[in-house]
């Protein structure tokens, strides 16, 4: 009777688990869809180890990625234009599906700990 219960509690455990292959998405092409003030908006980015270049429309931004592990990164503006951008944001990739992943991010030393949600998809 054990073995029964001992079974089900694994079965039910693994059901949950969420998958997280986040050294798939370390480099590569992606592209991030969200919204600002009611509109809808594309941009694209190229990541590598270390760099990451973001296209927002007509703007281009450097920024420096740094791996915390696997599943978490930092990103910081290489040449801020404006006090936001100088401000480190944290990546926490939450689960991952094929091409696309889940992360949340918040600034780094934010006194109101923000936290936004998104998802990425990887193009190339």
């Amino acid at each position: 009777m054990k073995f029964i219960y001992l079974s089900l509690f694994f079965i039910c455990c693994s059901c949950l688990t969420t998958e997280r292959n986040c050294a798939n998405f370390k480099t590569g092409e992606f592209e991030y869809i969200y919204e600002v003030n009611g509109k809808t908006t594309t941009s694209t980015f190229t990541r590598n180890d270390t760099l990451e270049i973001d296209y927002h429309g007509k703007h281009v931004d450097s920024v420096a990625v740094r791996w915390i592990n696997d599943c978490e990164y930092v990103l910081k503006t290489i040449n801020p234009k404006t006090l936001a951008q100088q401000k480190a944001i944290h990546i926490k990739i939450l689960s991952t599906k094929e091409n696309t992943y889940t992360f949340e991010s918040k600034i780094i030393n934010d006194p109101q700990q923000r936290k936004t949600r998104g998802t990425v998809t990887k193009i190339k």
